[in-house]
């Protein structure tokens, strides 16, 4: 019971925090429309004369400002959505892709208290030697060079004290947010705001989790072990745990350092061409792709070969999101604006509100203008953002991984640019897009195919008369509910409830004055200057309350 007060006092006073950040880079009025001016902290109000600087900013860096104030989950949330282009405007996720993360490290003494609690030993029983001195730094972790008992050189990378519940705690807020979100704000429905706290939830959860990387990292390492060009850090799972992860140490140039890539004599255009056809493997053979290789992420070790980092971002494609995948990439070759709409409609892309019409007399244009150019002349992260800006303007939100895959496309194409200015994405994916196709109408995997989905239509018409003669027994019984939702009156109950709130205010503080004027014709006792006591007072709290109802109609524009 001590326990939930804490958090239940923790999450207020979080909210209290929230609410005034809100208000200082400007964002007042979510708080109202959210009907949370219950939690505001009426000592901002006093103090905003200090933060009126912050309002001089365009709005996307006023809200990249808020996020990294209200700490790492937030900073995640601004990450995620940096590669949701189809959700928010391009320069709200061009601001939010500058989010950073970097904080001051946490002491050594920690680190050694957070080991020892994970692996059972002190530092100085596993490490020959340890370095004090944090390699980097951010809000969920940061890095230690270290040495094991064996010699081999190792990072190891332990998890910020106490950061699981701040995460938590905050995603629990969150949630309660999105859903206000989702009740007072219709408009936002169209982007799901559950669903996008859902993902985020997902991402962080595993994030704080290093054993998850872990196994992406083993994974990866035997999606690869027979490619030589390509090198994966071992992990050392007897000094690994849940908060703790340690990693082959790996000596290389960073791939952003294009100058010491020439010092060392080291074939550029090559090194794009083994990551570029590294990523191809990824989406096209694994269904299992890295989501975050820009050149902070690679390597390039001594002997040209190539390592991958940080695997806590991946994506996964199913066999049916795959050939979603493939089929669009084959609507986009021909020109099918049909096709193209249909498939976001099979993804769950489109909802009800989209106009689907006017949605693909968009897209019959933008293949009409690229129909026919040959593949050296186009730049695919720019025909990527302006098809993806085609579906944000119709509001069709595509689905997370896929979202993911074209972060990785377009991350994997600017590494490319930035090793070899002649690298073009697009001219490689046509070879494994063509390979996917055939083997795809091999008579074998079609054989496979058509019996899978005759056992499909066969589990179906075996259900189905069950499944209608249940509905018919409910119709029948009079418990058939048929469930509809209209905004519009979600909006007027919303309405009515406020303004019978007010009514109901108002007729207290009316009896409040008609019941002081009665006792002030009395010569009840005590007085003031001759008058009621109680009277007065009365009179006083009646006039407060009723110009805080006055203040609180202006306010908000529902006079």
């Amino acid at each position: 019971m001590m326990h939930k007060r804490r958090h239940r006092h923790s999450m207020l006073k979080r909210y209290g925090q929230i609410i005034e950040v809100l208000q200082k880079y400007g964002f007042g009025y979510i708080v109202d429309q959210l009907g949370l001016t219950g939690f505001r902290n009426f000592a901002f109000r006093f103090t905003k004369k200090k933060n009126e600087g912050h309002l001089n900013t365009s709005k996307p860096v006023r809200v990249r400002m808020m996020l990294e104030e209200l700490g790492p989950t937030y900073i995640k949330l601004g990450q995620l959505l940096s590669m949701r282009h189809d959700i928010i405007p391009p320069e709200y996720a061009a601001e939010f892709s500058k989010l950073q993360d970097d904080v001051p490290h946490f002491d050594f003494e920690e680190v050694e208290v957070i080991i020892k609690e994970e692996l059972g030993h002190p530092i100085e029983e596993l490490f020959d030697n340890f370095d004090k001195k944090p390699l980097a730094c951010a809000s969920i972790g940061q890095v230690h060079r270290a040495k094991i008992k064996n010699g081999d050189n190792v990072v190891v990378k332990v998890q910020r004290p106490g950061i699981k519940e701040v995460i938590e705690s905050d995603l629990d807020i969150m949630y309660s947010m999105a859903k206000l979100v989702n009740e007072h704000i219709p408009e936002s429905r169209l982007y799901r705001p559950i669903e996008i706290v859902d993902e985020l939830s997902r991402s962080m959860l595993e994030e704080i989790d290093y054993t998850q990387e872990g196994w992406n990292t083993d994974r990866f390492a035997y999606n690869f072990r027979d490619n030589t060009q390509i090198h994966i850090p071992k992990v050392y799972w007897d000094y690994t745990n849940k908060r703790v992860l340690t990693l082959e140490y790996i000596k290389g140039i960073k791939a952003s350092h294009v100058d010491l890539l020439d010092k060392q004599g080291l074939d550029r255009s090559k090194i794009a061409l083994v990551v570029g056809e590294a990523f191809m493997q990824q989406v096209f053979d694994d269904g299992f792709f890295h989501a975050d290789m820009h050149p902070g992420n690679i390597l390039i070790m001594a002997d040209g070969n190539v390592a991958f980092l940080d695997f806590g971002m991946t994506g996964h494609l199913s066999s049916e999101m795959s050939d979603m995948f493939l089929d669009g990439l084959t609507a986009l070759v021909k020109g099918d604006s049909s096709l193209l709409v249909e498939l976001s409609r099979d993804m769950g892309c489109i909802d009800y509100h989209v106009d689907t019409r006017s949605l693909k007399v968009d897209i019959e244009y933008f293949l009409s203008k690229y129909y026919g150019r040959a593949q050296k002349h186009l730049d695919a992260s720019v025909v990527i953002e302006e098809f993806i800006g085609i579906l944000r303007e119709h509001q069709v939100i595509i689905p997370h991984n896929m979202a993911l895959l074209v972060r990785g496309m377009v991350a994997v194409e600017g590494f490319g640019l930035v090793i070899n200015p002649n690298f073009n994405i697009t001219e490689l994916i046509e070879p494994y897009a063509k390979k996917e196709i055939k083997e795809r109408y091999h008579p074998q995997n079609l054989a496979r195919r058509t019996y899978s989905n005759i056992l499909g239509w066969s589990r179906l018409l075996q259900k189905a008369p069950t499944k209608i003669s249940h509905i018919l027994d409910h119709a029948e019984n009079g418990y058939l509910r048929i469930k509809v939702e209209s905004e519009e009156g979600n909006r007027l109950v919303s309405e009515i409830n406020i303004a019978s709130n007010r009514l109901s205010f108002s007729l207290i503080v009316s009896a409040m004055i008609v019941a002081s004027s009665l006792i002030s014709q009395t010569n009840m006792k005590p007085l003031l200057w001759g008058a009621p006591l109680l009277g007065t007072l009365g009179f006083l709290i009646a006039s407060v309350f009723g110009l805080w109802l006055v203040f609180n109609m202006l306010r908000t524009g529902r006079v």
